[in-house]
C-alpha cells in the first residue's frame, strides 16, 4: 500500500492501528515533509514581492532544493514501511533450534541494517531542510516568518524522532562495530542540528516577541 496517498484521516487511523506498520519511521519522515512544505510555503510568498526582488534568484533555488528534499521525504515515509516488514517478519521467527536460532541471527542483522539506513537517511534530509529553513526565515517575507519557526520544529522533530528509530535498531544488533558506527552518524546529525534548529527557532521568536 502506497501510505502516502492516504487522506489525513485515513493515515492517522492506519497509524493507531495494530499493524506495525505505517510507524514512527514513516511518521517521521512525513512531518519533516511537512516542515519542508512550510518553507516552501515562505518562498512561494516572498516570490514576486518588490521588497524582496534583491534575493528572488535566491529563493528560487531555496523553492527548487525544497521540492526535491520535499520528495525525498515522502519517499523514504513509504520506504520505511517496506524495510520495517522484514524485521517485524524476522523477530516472529522461531528459536526452538540452534539451527532456528542461528538463522534468526542472520536474518536479524540483514534487516536491522535495512531498517537503520532509511532513518538515517531522514536524518539526512532533515539537517538539509534545517539549513534550507534557515536561508527561508532570514531572506524570506517577514509576513510569513513564523510559518518558517514552524517548519523548523517539524523538521527538528523529525531529525529528533529518526535517530530513536536508528537507536532501537542498533540495540539490537549482534555486530557492535556496525552498530556503533551507525550511532556515532546520528548523534553527530543531532550534536551539530538541534542547535541549529534551535537557533533558527529563537531567531523566529525574537522577530515575533519583540
Amino acid at each position: 500500500m502506497d501510505y502516502m496517498e492516504l487522506s489525513c484521516i485515513e493515515y492517522a487511523r492506519a497509524l493507531s492501528g495494530k499493524d506495525p506498520v505505517p510507524g514512527g519511521g514513516s511518521a517521521s519522515a512525513l512531518v519533516g515533509s511537512i516542515g519542508m512544505s512550510l518553507g516552501q510555503m515562505v518562498g512561494s510568498l516572498t516570490l514576486g514581492k518588490k521588497k524582496y526582488k534583491h534575493v528572488e534568484k535566491e529563493i528560487e533555488i531555496f523553492m527548487e532544493r525544497a521540492r526535491d528534499l520535499k520528495k525525498r521525504m515522502m519517499a523514504l515515509a513509504e520506504e520505511d514501511t517496506k524495510v520495517f516488514e522484514p524485521l517485524a517478519a524476522a523477530y516472529r521467527m522461531p528459536k526452538n533450534t540452534p539451527e532456528e536460532i542461528a538463522e534468526k541471527e542472520r536474518v536479524m542483522e540483514i534487516v536491522l541494517k535495512d531498517a537503520c539506513d532509511v532513518p538515517l537517511e531522514i536524518m539526512e534530509t532533515c539537517c538539509e531542510a534545517i539549513d534550507l529553513l534557515k536561508e527561508f526565515a532570514h531572506k524570506g517575507t517577514e509576513t510569513a516568518i513564523s510559518d518558517a519557526g514552524v517548519g523548523v520544529v517539524f523538521a527538528k522533530a523529525a531529525l529528533e524522532a529518526s535517530a530513536l528509530n536508528v537507536f532501537i535498531n542498533t540495540k539490537a544488533m549482534k555486530n557492535k562495530k556496525l552498530a556503533n558506527a551507525y550511532n556515532k552518524e546520528a548523534n553527530m546529525m543531532l550534536m551539530v542540528y538541534k542547535p541549529k534548529a534551535d537557533y533558527v527557532y529563537g531567531m523566529v521568536e525574537n522577530r515575533l516577541r519583540y
